[in-house]
C-alpha cells in the first residue's frame, strides 16, 4: 500500500504553511545559537571530551530518557546500572520506538540527522546499523567541542555553585583555539538551603572560597558577594535559582540573625523560619544583582526526588521529578514588588514547571516592567515537562496573548548532553509555525521587515540585548 504523506522530518518539518517555511528558512535558520542555561560541563568542554560510544553521549546523564526506559519497563541495570552500553542502547531504542508524540522521538532523530547524517529511524530493528554509524564518527573526532562548534553556539553559560574555583572556565577563555565562550552562571541553592543536612558544612567550604568565617548572617552576604565578584570576573552576567516556590515571608535583620544561629547551632528549624531564612537571602541577593546588572532567572513548580527508593540509590536528577503545584502568586508578587520599592529589582525571567501558571506569570510579569529595558520581566520558555510542541504553542501563545511575544528572549538547551542543540532549531520551528499561522490567517500583516525583526530577535538577538554579552 502506497501512503500519500510527508516525509518523516524534511526540511518542512513541523512547517505547515508557505509563510512559516518562509520566516524559517530566511530568517531563524541561519541564526546562531546563544544557549544561556545549560548544565554542561566546563571541564569538558576544555578537555574536547572524546566519547566511546553513542550510549555515553546519549544516556550517560539524562534523566529524560531515563524516566521513558523505566516507563517502557527497562530493568535499572540497563539504564543507570552495569550493562554493556551496546545492550543499554538497544533497550534505548526500542523505547524510543514507543515515544510517538514524546519530544524525545524528534530531538533525538534531530540529533541523528544533524550531528551523524542519519536519515533513518531508530528502532529495535534499526539500532545495529544506528549504533555502528554513531561510534564510527565519534571515533574519527566528533568531540564535545566539534558538537558545540556544529550547532553554531556562540556562547553558553554553564550552571555553577558559588564555592567553585571556575578554573575550567579561566582555561577556555585562554584557549584562543576554541572560538566559543563559555561563562559561568551564579547557581547559589546550597547557600540558600538552609534545611540540607549537610548546611553547615556547605557553610564552611564557602568560607574557604571566600577566605572568611561564616558565622553569622551579614558573612554570608559578604561571603557570596565576595564570590559573586569571582565570577563577575569570567564574565558572568546571569544568576539562577531553582525554587519549590517563589516565597515572600519577610522578616527583620535580626530575626534573621536568629534562626542562621540556630542552624549554625544544630538546632531544629520551623517550615516558617525557612521561608522567612530564604525571603532574606533572595532579598539580599536581588538587590546585589541589579547593582552589578545581572539577570536573575527563577525556577521554580518542581517536587525534587518524588521516588524515595531511586534517589537514594542514584541520588538526585534521576528522573523522578514532577510538577509542584503549589506557587502562590500573591508571595510571587510580593517578593518581585519588595525589590522594586527601593528600584532594586534586577531583570527576572520566571520559568514556572506547572503549566497552569502561564497566565498567571504572563499577568504578572506586566506589573512590573519599566523603561530600562524592553522585557525587563520576562517568562521564560516552556521548562522541562513543558518543552515539546504543545507546552511551547501554550507558553508562547499565552505570552503573546498578555505581553509582548517580540522582546521574549527565547529557547535555551537546560541539558547536560552536548547533542542538545537541535532544541533550538525545534524550538524555531515551532515558532515560525506559529507566528506563520497567524500571518496566514490575516491576524498579522505579511511585513518582511517587522518578521525578520521579531523571528530573528526571538531566536537570538533579544537574548543578547537583555543579558548584555558581547558576541
Amino acid at each position: 500500500m502506497r501512503w500519500n504523506m510527508k516525509k518523516f522530518m524534511d526540511e518542512d518539518f513541523l512547517l505547515s504553511t508557505g509563510m512559516a517555511r518562509r520566516l524559517y528558512h530566511e530568517y531563524a535558520e541561519p541564526m546562531p545559537i546563544l544557549d544561556y542555561h545549560c548544565h554542561i560541563s566546563p571541564r569538558e568542554i576544555y578537555e574536547d571530551r572524546r566519547f566511546d560510544n553513542i550510549t555515553q553521549v546519549w544516556l550517560g546523564g539524562d534523566h529524560y530518557k531515563w524516566r521513558q526506559m523505566r516507563a517502557n519497563g527497562v530493568k535499572e541495570r540497563y539504564i543507570t546500572g552495569d550493562a554493556p552500553d551496546r545492550e543499554k542502547f538497544q533497550k534505548w531504542a526500542g523505547t524510543l520506538e514507543m515515544a510517538i508524540g514524546n519530544p524525545l522521538y524528534h530531538w533525538s532523530h534531530l540529533e541523528l540527522k544533524r550531528y551523524f547524517g542519519y536519515e533513518g529511524h531508530l528502532d529495535e530493528k534499526t539500532a545495529g546499523e544506528v549504533w555502528r554509524l554513531c561510534n564510527d564518527q565519534l571515533r574519527e573526532g566528533l568531540t564535545a567541542r566539534k558538537m558545540i562548534q556544529m550547532a553554531r553556539v556562540t556562547l553558553l553559560c554553564t550552571t555553577d555553585d558559588p564555592v567553585d574555583t571556575l578554573e575550567w572556565h579561566q582555561l577556555i577563555a585562554a584557549d584562543k583555539s576554541f572560538p566559543v565562550q563559555v561563562l559561568p552562571t551564579w547557581r547559589p541553592d546550597r547557600a540558600l538551603n538552609l534545611e540540607n543536612a549537610d548546611y553547615t558544612e556547605y557553610l564552611r567550604d564557602l568560607g574557604r572560597a571566600a577566605d572568611m568565617e561564616v558565622d553569622s548572617f551579614a558573612v554570608l552576604i559578604e561571603a557570596l558577594i565576595k564570590r559573586m565578584d569571582h565570577f563577575a570576573a569570567l564574565g558572568c552576567r546571569v544568576a539562577d535559582h531553582g525554587l519549590a516556590f517563589i516565597m515572600y515571608e519577610p522578616i527583620s535583620e535580626d530575626g534573621v540573625e536568629v534562626i542562621f544561629g540556630k542552624r549554625l547551632s544544630g538546632g531544629s528549624i520551623s517550615p516558617q523560619e525557612e521561608r522567612q531564612f530564604k525571603t532574606a537571602l533572595l532579598m539580599a541577593l536581588g538587590r546585589e544583582y541589579h547593582r552589578r546588572g545581572w539577570a536573575m532567572q527563577l525556577h521554580y513548580g518542581v517536587k525534587r526526588d518524588s521516588n524515595e527508593r531511586i534517589f537514594r540509590a542514584l541520588g538526585p536528577d534521576a528522573g523522578v521529578d514532577c510538577i509542584y503545584d503549589h506557587a502562590p502568586a500573591a508571595e510571587m508578587t510580593g517578593f518581585l514588588n519588595a525589590l522594586e520599592r527601593t528600584g532594586e529589582l534586577p531583570k527576572t525571567v520566571l520559568y514556572s514547571l506547572n503549566p497552569a501558571d502561564d497566565a498567571v506569570i504572563g499577568t504578572v510579569i506586566g506589573c512590573f516592567q519599566d523603561g530600562s529595558v524592553a522585557g525587563k520581566i520576562q517568562q521564560g520558555s516552556a521548562w522541562w515537562f513543558n518543552d515539546h510542541k504543545t507546552g511551547m504553542i501554550r507558553q508562547m501563545t499565552s505570552l503573546a496573548s498578555l505581553g509582548l511575544l517580540g522582546n521574549f528572549i527565547g529557547m535555551l538547551t537546560d541539558s547536560r548532553s552536548f547533542l542538545s542543540y537541535t532544541r533550538h532549531e525545534y524550538f524555531r520551528r515551532i515558532l515560525c509555525e506559529l507566528i506563520g499561522g497567524w500571518v496566514e490567517n490575516g491576524e498579522y500583516p505579511a511585513d518582511a521587515r517587522a518578521l525578520e525583526r521579531i523571528v530573528r530577535g526571538i531566536c537570538y538577538e533579544n537574548a543578547v540585548r537583555y543579558f548584555g554579552f558581547e558576541v
